[in-house]
């Protein structure tokens, strides 16, 4: 049966409860004000700026605003409303009473959201700055080490903390403690000492242990962090100015939701609940795509890569949360080659342009969220398939790549092109290319792939090129397809998920990576557990003026 917790990723300013923008030129104000009253699910309030998943889901939406519909903003100042405090974190009574699936989940996108804004500072010069103007604990902490740089408020009680290992028995979930070594660079013994206070640290401590970047008595607070926002906007690469008013708003989806499946414009999503298998359909244009910058502007959300690309993002994020037993995603595309190459022609021709720079940063966040979900994931490029260009990355993000040989009618059989912008465009979250990450970046079968760009492969040249994973006949496609997909429905889901994380990210390391494979090992193996999650569990007692009763065994 499918989840009865239907979670909606879709929200406009005017439906949120949590958050607000202010824009003021080249900077723009992104304010935590959260309603204790509005938690996405009953049960809990949301106290002292605590989140949970909605208020994300509000960040999410807010990010990409000021991404698409704002393009002058060059940096975004995050702070908070609310007197005395920035943010106290994920809400524990939240956690609490949560699935373990549910808190998962919920640590995933909000890792993904705060990876989204450190890959639109590396990438498209959107800088950030966390103006820390009250007690900042936890999930709060790691939403300012999200930011460029963070300034706290020296009032001699605002101060910085990772509590969870000392009061609730889990680890700092996204992304806290990775951030705080890989990024912050802070030594792991003042890490350790750090990470094992509840009460945290203020004040100059805190720079000096480079916690914060800088700290300002109350009266200079908002001129230290104009200061720096002005800085920050300087050295931004985004359109600025220049752009003002041109930005595209994000109108809603046109979604239709069914009992098995969704669908959009240029985006199935199919449900087989017997075979537990989800069939991903994306479509390549319908139609020529603008050519001018002029046209582009004009189609605005409607062009075809950022509407694509928003719908395949909702259809992610939908299908990961609501449909928790469809273990298998197939991927497939459909549509005409000529048109997608002549849509990645206009990305790559005109990539500098503000808008076609930020629509590859969708392109680019959405594919990486395909690669972090803990799905099987086959794609199967049949007749009527269009795995070219930027659709191809869906065969190179796949677990196994099926291609169909048709030896006696060529006509028909199907064809993978490859494009430029499968040569670094769309980064994995390890920073590879998945062509690098498929050939472990060894110099020979690069460039054997990069001397075929824009020509119409068959079966048996991928295969030869290593561009897929078996190339079966007409005679054997069904029987191998259905063979596959029995096989990986019989596996334990908990194994699966463990060793397509290991693959899919089999060479290279970055911070990413490792935030989501700790998320997936040690905070899945300690959400488990009865010292966080029993009757008598950190996690279960918080609030309750009961003492955790924990098993001191090691393991």
């Amino acid at each position: 049966m499918p989840n009865t917790t239907v979670v909606n990723y879709e929200t406009d300013p005017s439906q949120y409860q949590h958050w607000s923008v202010k824009y003021d030129g080249e900077t723009a104000a992104l304010q935590l004000n959260i309603n204790e009253d509005a938690g996405i699910r009953p049960g809990y309030k949301l106290k002292l700026n605590s989140y949970d998943l909605g208020v994300d889901i509000e960040l999410h939406d807010a990010l990409q605003r000021i991404r698409f519909e704002h393009p002058e903003v060059k940096s975004v100042v995050v702070t908070s409303l609310k007197d005395r405090i920035f943010c106290s974190g994920a809400n524990i009574f939240m956690l609490g009473l949560s699935t373990h699936a549910w808190k998962v989940n919920f640590c995933k996108f909000t890792n993904e959201t705060r990876n989204g804004i450190e890959d639109s500072s590396r990438h498209d010069g959107l800088k950030f700055i966390a103006a820390v103007n009250g007690a900042c604990a936890g999930g709060g902490y790691e939403l300012a080490l999200a930011c460029d740089d963070i300034v706290l408020v020296d009032d001699r009680s605002s101060s910085v903390s990772l509590p969870e290992v000392p009061l609730l028995g889990v680890l700092p979930g996204t992304g806290g403690l990775t951030r705080v070594t890989d990024k912050r660079k802070v030594r792991h013994d003042h890490a350790d000492i750090f990470c094992t206070c509840v009460e945290g640290v203020r004040g100059q401590r805190a720079v000096d242990l480079r916690l914060v970047d800088e700290i300002a008595k109350p009266a200079k607070f908002a001129e230290a962090v104009q200061a720096r926002a002005t800085r920050y906007a300087a050295q931004s690469k985004r359109a600025g100015a220049a752009a003002a008013g041109k930005g595209v708003k994000l109108m809603p989806l046109n979604k239709t939701t069914s009992a098995d499946g969704l669908s959009y414009e240029y985006v199935q999503v199919a449900i087989d609940r017997a075979k537990r298998t989800a069939t991903f359909t994306v479509h390549a244009p319908k139609s020529a795509v603008p050519t001018t910058i002029a046209g582009l502007e004009a189609a605005g959300a409607n062009w075809y890569p950022l509407q694509m690309a928003r719908e395949l993002d909702d259809a992610i994020l939908s299908m990961r949360t609501n449909e928790l037993d469809v273990g298998t995603w197939l991927l497939r595309t459909a549509g005409d080659a000529q048109l997608a190459l002549q849509s990645d022609a206009v990305l790559l021709d005109n990539a500098s342009h503000w808008l076609v720079n930020e629509t590859l940063g969708m392109l680019r966040r959405t594919l990486a969220r395909i690669d972090v979900s803990s799905r099987s994931l086959f794609a199967l490029v049949d007749e009527g398939s269009c795995f070219t260009g930027t659709l191809a990355e869906l065969a190179f993000a796949a677990d196994r790549t099926y291609m169909l040989a048709l030896p006696d009618s060529p006509e028909k059989a199907p064809k993978l092109v490859l494009s430029a912008l499968n040569f670094g465009h769309f980064p994995m979250v390890n920073h590879q290319s998945r062509l690098q990450r498929r050939f472990y970046e060894e110099v020979q079968p690069l460039e054997n792939v990069r001397a075929v760009v824009g020509q119409m492969l068959d079966a048996d040249h991928a295969l030869a090129l290593g561009l897929v994973t078996a190339a079966p006949d007409d005679i054997d496609w069904a029987d191998e397809i259905r063979i596959a997909i029995e096989e990986r429905a019989s596996m334990s889901p908990d194994s699966l998920t463990g060793l397509e994380a290991n693959l899919r990210f089999c060479q290279k390391e970055s911070m990413e990576t490792r935030i989501f494979g700790r998320l997936s090992a040690w905070q899945n193996w300690i959400f488990n557990r009865p010292n966080a999650v029993g009757e008598k569990g950190a996690l279960k007692v918080y609030g309750k003026g009961e003492k955790a009763a924990f098993d001191l065994n090691r393991v």
